[in-house]
This record gives C-alpha cells, sequence and structure tokens, in this order.
C-alpha cells in the first residue's frame, strides 16, 4: 500500500540547484539519429546536384533563347550553393 504521508519532494516545483537540473535536462542524440540525419541531409545534397544539373543540361537550349537575365551560370550558382547547403548541413549533424 501506498504511505499514508505524501512526500514533500515530490510537490517541489523549484529544484534545488537549477543549473544542474539544466545539465542533466541536456538532450544528446543516439548514434543512429546522427547517422541517419547526416545521411538524409547529404543525400538529399548531392541528389539536388545530380538532378538539378541533369534537368539544368537538358533546358538549356530552351533557357538561352528565353528572354531571362538568369541565363546558366547563376542558373548553375543556384544549384550548387543549395546543394553544397545540404551536404554541409550533413556534415554539421554528424559532428555536432
Amino acid at each position: 500500500m501506498a504511505p499514508s504521508t505524501p512526500d514533500k519532494n515530490a510537490w517541489d516545483v523549484q529544484p534545488k540547484d537549477p543549473k544542474r537540473a539544466l545539465a542533466e535536462d541536456a538532450y544528446d542524440d543516439c548514434l543512429s539519429c546522427r547517422v541517419t540525419g547526416s545521411a538524409a541531409f547529404i543525400g538529399l545534397g548531392v541528389y539536388s546536384y545530380y538532378s538539378g544539373m541533369k534537368n539544368l543540361t537538358a533546358q538549356e537550349k530552351a533557357i538561352m533563347q528565353g528572354a531571362t537575365k538568369y541565363k546558366m551560370g547563376s542558373r548553375r550558382l543556384g544549384i550548387a550553393t543549395i546543394s553544397a547547403a545540404l551536404v554541409g548541413l550533413g556534415i554539421w549533424r554528424a559532428v555536432n
């Protein structure tokens, strides 16, 4: 049976040492979470680079004939920047 007198510490809403409570509450990922997250970001970066450059090559003639100021160079730069950012996030996720 349960004790008839309630525990005083059970109702204590403020811990004795707040810094220690925050340190105990710190979130730490498991290894499989880090591997999965970093692989997802790196894979997405590689895929976006590959598919983006493939689609740009396929549409190069139409892009060059269009009346837009954004030709092939700026589009390649955009794809490379997005891909590099995703790969960078994957590396950061693996390290941190």
